[in-house]
């Protein structure tokens, strides 16, 4: 059995995708955890003004979940709010970022996995 606590992880503080500011993140399971096509699983938190960079995927997709809080998600150029309860998917070859425009921070689970896996 594998668990892991997001909570009590060691997060790594860096700058996203050279996004504004830094947002605090732990991978908490790596490709080589899995058997499938997934490459990882990160929580991630975003404080107030800060952002993770817009940018560009290949051959991979990932699901944004917003845990708590709020923001700006772009994904193709198309900006919409996003909240607590949201997922959101970015399809292979797609880009997208994330702006924490709330008052607290704003924490997410991403997901990751390959097309060609």
């Amino acid at each position: 059995m594998m668990i892991r606590n997001f909570l009590e992880a060691d997060y790594k503080v860096a700058s996203s995708h050279a996004g504004q500011g830094e947002v605090h993140s732990v991978k908490l399971y790596h490709e080589s955890d899995f058997e499938s096509s997934l490459r990882f699983l990160n929580y991630t938190v975003m404080p107030p003004g800060t952002s993770i960079g817009y940018h560009e995927h290949g051959d991979n997709e990932e699901l944004y979940i917003i845990l708590e809080g709020s923001g700006k998600m772009t994904v193709n150029g198309e900006v919409c709010t996003v909240k607590a309860g949201d997922a959101i998917l970015n399809k292979r070859n797609w880009s997208h970022g994330l702006e924490n425009t709330g008052t607290e921070p704003l924490r997410i689970l991403i997901y990751e996995a390959d097309i060609n896996s």
